[in-house]
């Protein structure tokens, strides 16, 4: 790996590590916490919470389970790669996707952020399901471009939060609500570029061996 494809992954492992350590102030399991306190509305209704808590929690787990999947490492020993999968398709599929789906609905942003979410958490389940499938079926090239695809979407959760802090400290006044949607969509198209990237120069490289 390159110099700066080593710092690249050191600075997403930052960015993942941050967003981890985030998570724990919401242990106090108290609804009023940091972000609750702009969710009043939606904690009454008594679904947020729980959707909530599955989703930051069962985000945070699978998003360092995910990340050293990719370690040449993990891959060559075959019983922690294969927990680790475990792990990051069981939190993905019965806590953090379901509870991003219910936390969707109480965005209220617009129409537009509704979709992206929701087109986003679809996509993220797809990826997934599939990728658990291709590596059942020992199409192992093949699941390992599509959980490429399935964590540059679990990784949104990072970037949503990045770009978030960028225009809240660089904004200069602009009004946020407006731009929710840019962000939004900024937030999962652009990591799953990269990821789609990364699968054709894959696919290149074994192309030009044969």
């Amino acid at each position: 790996m390159s110099i700066a494809g080593k710092l690249l992954r050191y600075f997403a492992l930052i960015l993942v590590l941050i967003l981890c350590l985030g998570t724990l102030q919401y242990l106090s399991f108290k609804p009023d916490t940091a972000f609750l306190k702009l969710k009043q509305f939606a904690v009454k209704t008594g679904y947020y919470l729980p959707a909530f808590y599955a989703h930051i929690f069962g985000a945070s787990t699978i998003l360092m389970a995910g990340f050293f999947q990719f370690s040449k490492f993990v891959q060559a020993n075959k019983p922690l790669h294969r927990l680790l999968g475990k792990i990051y398709v069981f939190g993905a599929l019965f806590f953090a996707a379901p509870g991003a789906y219910v936390m969707t609905f109480f965005i209220h942003r617009g129409t537009g952020v509704f979709v992206s979410f929701l087109l986003q958490n679809t996509l993220w389940v797809s990826f997934t399901i599939s990728a658990w499938v291709l590596v059942k079926n020992g199409e192992i090239d093949r699941h390992i471009r599509m959980m490429r695809r399935s964590y540059a979407l679990a990784f949104a959760a990072v970037t949503l939060r990045l770009y978030i802090w960028i225009l809240t400290l660089f904004g200069h006044g602009v009004n946020f609500e407006n731009n929710y949607l840019i962000i939004a969509l900024l937030s999962w198209i652009p990591n799953l570029l990269i990821a789609e990237f990364f699968n054709y120069n894959q696919r290149s490289i074994r192309a030009l061996k044969i």
